[in-house]
Formats: C-alpha cells, structure tokens, sequence
C-alpha cells in the first residue's frame, strides 16, 4: 500500500520539481519589478505634464526680443551712404528688403520640400532592435492529432524569458515608388512657382520704391520751401492782426485777407504733412535705420517714352512668355496634370519587394540568425469602386487649372494695354504740370518783383509762392505716377533685373545690373521671347 502511495505521489514530486526548477528567479522579478516601476513613474511625470499653465512674456522680454530681432533685421546690411541714387534704392531693396528676404525663404522651403521627397524614390530601409522579458517561461502542452488527447509527455518550453531581437531589411514597392515619382515632378514645379511669386513681390516693391524715391525728391526740394512761406504767412497774418487793431484797413477787406492767409497755410501744412513721411517711407522699403539721414540723387532723363514704339503684338509676345502670374498658373496646370497620374498609379496593383536580415539571442533557437526574402502583390478592391470618382475629381482639376489659366491670360492682354494707356496718360499729364510749374514759377517772380516794389499785397506773394509750390508738388507726383506707370508695364511683360541669386551679388554689382536694366528699358530695348526662360513641358 505504502508502494502504492509513493507510486502515485512520483508524478506530483516531478511535476512540483518541475515547477522548482521553472521557477523564476529573484533577479528576474526585481528586474520586471523595476520595469514596472518605471512605468509607473513615466506615466505620472506624463500625467503631470498635461497641466501646462499660461506663462506670458513679460515686458522686458518682449523689449529683449525686440531688439534681437532689430538687430538681426540690420545684419550684413550695408550702411546707407549720405546720398542714394535710385538704381541703388532698388538694388537695396532686392537684396535687404525684409519681405523680399521672406520670399526668399519660401522658395528655399519649396526646394527643401523637394530634395526631402526625391528620397521617397529609394528603396525604404528599416533597422529594429527590441528586447522582451517575461516573469515566467513560455510552457506549453500538445494535444495529439490522431486521437485528440492530451499528449503523455511533460509541457515543453519553446523561449528564453529574456531575448533580444536585431532586424535590418529594404522594401521596396511599384506604388510608393510611382507615387514618390509623381510627387517629385509636382514639388519641383513648386519650387517654380516660389520662384514667381517672389518675382511679383520684387516688380510690386521696385514700384513702391520708385514712388516712395520720387516723393522723397519732391521732399528735399519743397521742405525748405515749404516751411519759408508758412512763416511769411504767418508773419503776414501777425500783421493783419495788427492792422485791424489798429483800424488802417476796413474790416471786411482784413478778414478776407486772413481767411485767405489761412487757406494758403493750411494747404502748405497739409503738404509738409505729406512730404514728412517719405523718408521714413523709402527707408523702410530698403531696410535702412528709420533714423538715417540721406540725401536722394534726382536721375536724369527718365521721361521717355521709347517703349511706346515697341509694337503692341511684341508686347503681348514678351507677356505670354515672362509674366509671373501666366507662368504660375502654368505650373498649377501641370501640377493638376500630374494628379491625374497619381490617381490612375493608385489603382494598380502592388507589387512590393522585402529583404531583411534578422537575429535573435533566444538560446533555444539552432540558427539565431537567418535571412528573409519575400515578394507580394496586393490590390486594394475598394480603391476600384472609388476609381470612377477619384478620376473625374482629377479631370476636374485639370480642367480648372486649364480654366483658370486661360482667364489669366486674357486678363494679361488686357492688362498690357491699359498699362500701355495708362503709361501714355501718365505722360501727357506729367507734361501738362511741367507746364502748369513754368507759368506758376515765372508768376512767382512777378509777384516777388511786384512785391519788393511795394506795388501788390503780401497776400499776392504768398498766393503765387503757394501755388507754385503746389505746382512743384503735382509735377513731382505726376513724374511718381509715369514711372508707377512704367513699372505696371514692366510687371506686365515680367521684365526685371537679370540679377541672378541676389545674396552672391555685392550690392555694387546689383546696382550696376539694376542700372543696366533701367537704360535698357528707357531706351525700349526688351529681349526676345524666345529669351524670357519658356514653359518646358515636362
């Protein structure tokens, strides 16, 4: 009987032996303890960071930041000189203007964007390396496959507790590399498009530039003008103040006289008013210290109008060919194009290509490391039902692009000839106050002569000094207005400076290059079409 016990109580020796020897160790456990622990305490400092309270600037930070930034604004910028001739006011606000600089920026993202994903046309390599650990081995039991039982022989373990993984592999898949083909081509051709809004931003401030210089021209020649006759008035005014005081004039003809006064000075305030701020203007747009002083050159022979003679169809040729807005639009309708073959590339089936080399330290395997290859097709079903839907979307885009590009263009035309009357209008006028300023100039004289003979008022010297200086004033604004005019038709035809990368150039070289440009135009010297860099189509 006692055989019989310990007969029956071996197996349960064996099995609680087993148990012994698959015990875990106290290492394991304190490992797996310290893990957990980790975890824990990773999980309540990201808990803890969820309550993120609002820290404002204070306001000696933001004056520290500020004056950071002015500085930075200010860097390897050349300082202004004491005078500024117009080709270099362009010159500097290509090549400081801080908007300018901005689209410089975004044109090198777009180039960015594009090396980035030239990247996506190579094979994908993956490297992995992971450990994993269990508090207790893997056991498992087998059943037989005949009579369904459960298998005589003891649970068997198949894994260390403890391994590490190490896999290194490529993949390479038809899709993803038609795809990454597809996105190439339409970021290249963004790059493009950065390149033409950055030449509409310099046509728009070469414009603003030249009206800002022509106002500040205006500013030093009438300033001090200005100013002297605001104080003759006001001399004057003192007098008839005092002259009705003292009754040497009827009342009616005193009060006329100082209401006249009056008139004149308000209207010379309200320019000296206007012509204060051109300097600020001007600086702004070239990015030179708001308080620099500098005194602006007046250049000659800028009233031509050669460019009249240039026919009308060479100006529609150079349009088509070089405007920033025709190229852009362009460009969207090749990108739209492009999608179209996107969309027809995801509907093919995918053919994708693995190679990977692994290891493994799990001690209960024979060959630890192996290599694996494999090759699979799939095709995504629903994509064929979207198939439909997903092409007209692209035609449509195509479509639109072509719609947009077609309404641009016709709008382009357009625009050529109003700024061809346009820039004819701006001349006639700019004519008209040249004559306007002669017959007020040569009033004035008379009047100054007049005056000193003591033969007219002071009310008519200063008359005929106002209107002359509002004359001088209207014909500086008209010669701002003829070349805003040149400059909407140089926009136009997309004529700007061949200056190539502005940060290689010194700012004497791109003022020689600007200076070349605007004599060429004067002279109504404009390039081939076939010059101005056409659309390739890709």
């Amino acid at each position: 009987m006692s055989s019989f016990v310990a007969s029956e109580q071996a197996p349960t020796d064996s099995n609680s032996l087993l148990k012994n020897k698959l015990k875990p160790k106290v290492a394991p456990r304190s490992a797996c303890f310290c893990l957990s622990l980790g975890l824990a305490l990773a999980v309540g400092l990201s808990g803890g960071c969820t309550h993120v309270r609002p820290v404002a600037f204070t306001g000696q930070e933001m004056l520290d930041s500020g004056n950071a930034l002015r500085a930075k604004a200010q860097q390897d910028v050349v300082p202004v000189g004491t005078t500024l001739s117009l080709e270099e006011a362009l010159a500097r606000g290509m090549k400081y203007n801080l908007s300018q600089r901005a689209q410089m920026m975004e044109q090198a993202v777009a180039l960015n964007v594009w090396k980035a994903g030239n990247f996506d046309l190579l094979p994908r390599a993956m490297a992995s390396a992971g450990y994993r650990h269990r508090d207790s081995y893997l056991i498992s039991r087998s059943r037989d496959s005949v009579t369904g039982l459960p298998s005589l022989a003891h649970p068997f373990i198949s894994s260390d507790r403890e391994y590490t993984l190490y896999d290194l592999g490529a993949s390479w898949s038809v899709v993803d590399f038609t795809l990454g083909y597809y996105v190439a081509k339409q970021n290249a051709d963004r790059i493009l498009i950065a390149a033409e809004h950055r030449r509409k931003a310099m046509h728009v401030l070469s414009r603003d530039i030249t009206i800002a210089f022509w106002r500040l021209v205006c500013a030093q020649k009438l300033s001090g003008e200005v100013r002297s006759v605001i104080s003759q008035a006001e001399a004057a005014l003192a007098d008839a103040a005092q002259a009705r005081t003292e009754g040497l004039r009827s009342p009616g003809d005193n009060l006329r006289f100082q209401r006249q006064l009056l008139e004149n000075i308000r209207l010379l305030a309200s320019i000296d008013k206007e012509l204060s701020t051109a300097r600020i203007t001007l600086s702004n747009l070239i990015n030179v210290p708001l308080q620099a002083e500098f005194t602006v050159v007046e250049p000659e022979g800028t009233e031509n109008v050669r460019i009249l003679d240039v026919p009308v169809v060479r100006l529609e040729d150079l349009a088509l060919a070089q405007n920033a807005d025709l190229r852009e639009q362009a460009y969207n309708q090749r990108i739209a194009s492009v999608e179209v073959r996107k969309s027809l590339a995801r509907l093919l089936p995918n053919l994708s290509l693995n190679y990977d080399l692994r290891y493994n330290t799990d001690s209960f395997l024979i060959n630890k490391d192996w290599t694996e290859a494999g090759v699979m097709v799939s095709q995504n079903l629903t994509s064929l039902l979207a198939a439909p839907s997903q092409r007209r979307l692209a035609k449509g885009g195509v479509e639109l692009a072509t719609q947009r590009r077609l309404a641009v263009q016709m709008a382009l035309l357009t625009q050529v000839h109003i700024a061809r009357v346009e820039l004819v209008s701006s001349y006639r006028q700019l004519k008209l106050a040249d004559r306007i300023w002669a017959l007020d100039q040569e009033l004035r004289r008379t009047m100054g002569a007049r005056e000193e003979a003591q033969s007219d008022s002071k009310l008519n010297k200063i008359a005929a000094d106002t209107s002359a200086i509002v004359s001088l004033l209207r014909r500086y604004q008209a010669l701002a207005e003829f070349n805003a005019a040149n400059g909407n038709l140089q926009a136009s035809l997309g004529m700007q400076a061949d200056v190539g990368s502005v940060d290689s150039l010194s700012l004497s070289e791109l003022t020689q290059s600007v200076s070349g440009n605007l004599s060429a135009w004067r002279e109504g010297r404009l390039p081939e079409p076939a010059q101005g860099a056409p659309i390739q189509e890709k």
